[in-house]
């Protein structure tokens, strides 16, 4: 069995695959990971494990502490199972990379629009000849709230709620600008790739997978576990080694 380890700024997500198929999922605080783990090993028998952390994070804590048959901390030397185009590919992060290695191995050899929707929201595109072409990065939710009341004088800070369309006092109007900006935006991008790429298979996940999921109009597959998938796919991918 597979254990896949996903290190964000502040907490984890844990993951137990039987070759494709997740047993387990976790969330951890980063200071626990190594709790966490150990727990786990007591319930199923771990050979192999994958590691991938978009902050600065050691992980020297828990990978030596645990006798993997393989561990792979994902970097930029990776091998992975499709070809990366990108013109700068020491600077894809390594969460773009799962997801791109998610694409081609769920819909290979299709052209993939992959949406993370988190703290960022970030567009991945993989086409037909499983190339991963590059894409886009945008703020997301919480980091729209949080500018437009860092860089005005006067606009509250708000957390996520619902919208109506037309806003009919300062609040609402936030929320109708900021979520459904984001909705039209995420919408307007996958038209722009459905004109230009046929037969497009648009791939929704990320935290905010539940809200857009509800909203967008566009046909799309929303999959919370694809980042995890994606990791997984990369360590069975260097299984033969």
């Amino acid at each position: 069995m597979n254990l896949i380890i996903d290190i964000g700024n502040t907490r984890a997500k844990i993951a137990v695959f039987k070759e494709n198929t997740i047993l387990k999922k976790i969330t951890s605080d980063n200071q626990n990971i190594t709790k966490s783990i150990k727990k786990l090993r007591k319930a199923y028998l771990l050979k192999n494990c994958i590691v991938s952390s978009v902050s600065k994070f050691d992980t020297s804590s828990f990978k030596d502490a645990f006798d993997f048959k393989k561990i792979i901390e994902l970097n930029q030397y990776t091998k992975i199972p499709f070809i990366n185009k990108y013109n700068t590919p020491s600077t894809l992060g390594v969460d773009r990379i799962a997801l791109a290695s998610a694409a081609v191995t769920t819909y290979p050899n299709q052209n993939v629009l992959v949406i993370d929707a988190g703290t960022c929201i970030t567009y991945d595109f993989i086409n037909t000849y499983n190339e991963y072409l590059g894409g886009g990065i945008s703020p997301g939710i919480k980091i729209r709230y949080k500018a437009l009341h860092k860089f005005t004088a006067n606009l509250p800070q708000l957390e996520q709620s619902n919208f109506k369309l037309i806003g009919i006092d300062t609040e609402s109007s936030i929320h109708s600008g900021i979520l459904n900006g984001f909705i039209q935006e995420i919408e307007g991008v996958i038209n722009q790739y459905i004109a230009k790429y046929q037969n497009l298979t648009v791939v929704l996940t990320g935290g905010d997978t539940n809200f857009l999921s509800e909203k967008l109009k566009s046909t799309i597959f929303a999959n919370p576990n694809f980042l995890l998938e994606g990791l997984n796919s990369i360590l069975i991918h260097n299984l033969d080694e």
